[in-house]
């Protein structure tokens, strides 16, 4: 991974830099997880970060998730990735083709200095004592559910369905905001990031996985 140009005063350029003197958190790997609801903007806001750290490799959940296990890739995920990384080796998974209902052929994804993970239960429970940091994209689900249904049109109208009602499920049984280590909102102009509730000790911890208010910044 090549030397990143940080540009001080610029979020995505600051976030950067503190990520890359974190010490690493799966063998030499800083393993980060970009978490947030289905159509948030995490995988924009992932590539800008990509882009910042000077070409960051970027493992995107979809590729890991299958129509039949919507959030039941966990095994595949530190089989693949995870335990290679551990061992200070190249990950190889075979991305799943979302219309061919197939996995594809095989894909490397090296163990870099940092490497991204971005997708919904990118910070489940399950992975987070591998990553370095989690970061929650800040867009309450209504907001980002209307988005995505949106981007994808009606020829998706019911994947959306099944999906919302899975993932409810899931952050309900596994959520992630209350162990976010930063925020990240997405404003007219770039990007905000802030501190996430991860350091937040009181008896509210459990429950402040529900959303908080959209940025307007």
């Amino acid at each position: 991974m090549p030397t990143p140009r940080l540009t001080p005063g610029n979020p995505i350029h600051d976030l950067a830099s503190r990520l890359l003197r974190l010490p690493p958190s799966c063998g030499p790997v800083r393993l980060i997880g970009v978490d947030g609801h289905a159509g948030s903007g995490k995988t924009t806001f992932t590539g800008s970060l990509a882009a910042a750290l000077g070409g960051a490799p970027v493992l995107h959940l979809d590729d890991i998730a299958t129509h039949e296990e919507l959030f039941g890739w966990t095994g595949r995920l530190l089989s693949r990735v995870i335990e290679p990384f551990g061992r200070g080796e190249t990950a190889r998974y075979a991305p799943y083709d979302w219309t061919a209902r197939e996995f594809g052929p095989v894909r490397e994804l090296p163990a870099a200095p940092v490497v991204l993970v971005e997708g919904v239960g990118a910070g489940r429970r399950a992975l987070r004592p591998w990553l370095a940091r989690v970061l929650w994209m800040e867009l309450p689900h209504e907001q980002a559910w209307a988005r995505g249904r949106r981007r994808d049109g009606r020829a998706q109208s019911d994947f959306w369905d099944g999906w919302v009602r899975a993932e409810r499920r899931h952050f309900a049984e596994d959520p992630t905001r209350p162990f976010a280590d930063l925020v990240v909102r997405q404003c007219r102009e770039g990007y905000e990031v802030l501190p996430g509730p991860a350091g937040t000790s009181g008896p509210d911890q459990l429950i402040t996985h529900r959303d908080g208010p959209s940025a307007v910044c």
